[in-house]
């Protein structure tokens, strides 16, 4: 018999890029491209379709935000936001009070999900600890049940989807915490923002992610890991934000994990998704990321986007 042929990614998946692709971390800050300039390249290097950043970067006005994204050809697909859901009740109405506003112009724009990345437990730049890097049985259920509320109140405010993503040096990472995490919610509330590199830099498989918790899977991040980069920064504990100046984040197909088999396990999930190329590298020369950039869209092209 011949073989059962496999669905093509392009059916169901659209691809996009993000202003972190570009060195953007910060709403505001001289080590990054202007924002004009980052819409423009994106548009160039064969991307339709591009996420927020941090809010502030790109305009907040929603009629400008269109404007300018309309006639270069973009539409915008995802807010992004830190929350520190874990510390209780006591945080809400400052999470609220940012989410509210991400979610907005999220959804002013046209876009159809909000990423929710936890608080770093060691500080992104400095490497400082901020907190213990395992959470109590009190903060997990702190984080469950805050995260399905704030997902509740984001759907039934604004429609938009609350996707979470697992990240280095936050308290959802890797395998062991992920599924604790999707066990403990809701998933009529809450699903993932599936990080490719993120996933592979805390030790994760994901495909085996997707062929376990596939309706869970809400959302992709693209992104690969320099295993030799990172070898180093895990025998040293170096922290995320150093790691990623060292390098830790590569574009396609240098590292891992091998995205081709990612993609024809997130085809079968019979689901419309987003994938959006993320290659951590703050900061970096302006003229360092249209290239990558370029390059990557065509790899992507070559699986299938």
């Amino acid at each position: 018999m011949p073989p059962t042929p496999v669905p093509s990614p392009a059916s169901r998946i659209r691809v996009g890029s993000a202003p972190d692709s570009w060195g953007v971390w910060f709403a505001d800050d001289p080590a990054q491209v202007p924002w004009q300039r980052f819409l423009d390249e994106v548009a160039a290097a064969g991307y339709a379709w591009i996420e927020l950043g941090p809010y502030g970067y790109l305009p907040t006005d929603p009629d400008r935000l269109r404007a300018e994204t309309g006639h270069r050809g973009l539409a915008v697909s995802a807010g992004t936001v830190f929350t520190a859901l874990h510390r209780g009740p006591a945080v809400w109405e400052e999470t609220w009070e940012h989410v509210a506003r991400v979610a907005a112009l999220a959804r002013a724009v046209g876009a159809g999900h909000l990423v929710v990345i936890p608080s770093f437990w060691r500080d992104d730049r400095t490497a400082e600890i901020l907190e213990s890097p395992e959470l109590t049985a009190e903060q997990w259920r702190h984080l469950a049940t805050g995260t399905e509320r704030l997902a509740r109140e984001v759907r039934d405010r604004f429609g938009l989807r609350v996707v979470v993503h697992p990240h280095a040096d936050t308290h959802i990472d890797g395998e062991a915490n992920v599924a604790r995490f999707l066990d403990a919610t809701d998933p009529e509330l809450v699903n993932l923002c599936l990080d490719t590199g993120h996933y592979a830099y805390c030790g994760g498989d994901s495909v085996r992610l997707i062929e376990t918790y596939g309706e869970r899977i809400g959302y992709l991040h693209l992104k690969q890991v320099d295993p030799a980069v990172l070898a180093d920064v895990v025998a040293k504990g170096i922290a995320f934000g150093p790691a990623v100046r060292q390098g830790v984040m590569c574009e396609p197909p240098r590292g891992v994990p091998a995205l081709e088999p990612v993609l024809a396990a997130a085809a079968k999930l019979d689901a419309d998704l987003f994938a959006i190329v993320e290659q951590d590298m703050y900061p970096c020369p302006p003229d360092r990321p249209l290239p990558i950039a370029r390059r990557t869209r065509a790899f992507l092209r070559g699986c299938g986007l």
